[in-house]
């Protein structure tokens, strides 16, 4: 489900009022908790954390005039996803959080390759989610994003 949402703020005024507050503290938490350089904006109709074209002017490589995404979340159908892409291409930060996760919330967790699901809003690891982001820098998704460039 992609929002025509042109801010963040517009986009979660328009959600389901069972998904507002709960897409409203991952904003929080993401802003708190997002190193210095990654930029907020709408992306793919959700919220998205990105390297801005000033730092990293190549872009997205597939489509340059896209800033280089790193983290975004979204209210979909059936649960609140986030999606990081240093835990898809992160074998470490990926099984540290894996780790971590049931330290934080007794359900099962839900994950694809960058995708986290949350099905119950109660179930969302703010804190951990928090910790997570604050692990990877600009510079440090900048290098390994290059690094899967060029292999």
């Amino acid at each position: 489900m992609q929002s025509k949402a042109t801010t963040p703020e517009q986009y979660i005024a328009e959600l389901p009022e069972d998904r507002k507050e709960a897409m409203q503290k991952l904003r929080e938490i993401t802003l708190k908790n997002l190193p210095k350089g990654f930029e907020e904006q709408m992306i793919y109709g959700m919220l998205g954390y990105v390297v801005p074209h000033s730092i990293y002017p190549n872009g997205y490589h597939c489509t340059p005039e896209l800033p280089l995404s790193f983290f975004a979340m979204a209210s979909q159908k059936n649960s609140i996803n986030i999606y990081h892409m240093m835990v898809y291409s992160d074998k470490n930060l990926h099984d540290w959080f894996a780790a971590e996760y049931p330290k934080y919330c007794i359900s099962k967790l839900d994950m694809g390759k960058s995708c986290i699901r949350f099905k119950k809003m109660n179930d969302i690891p703010y804190e951990l989610i928090g910790e997570l982001l604050s692990k990877v820098t600009v510079e440090d998704w900048i290098e390994r994003y290059e690094s899967i460039l060029r292999k």
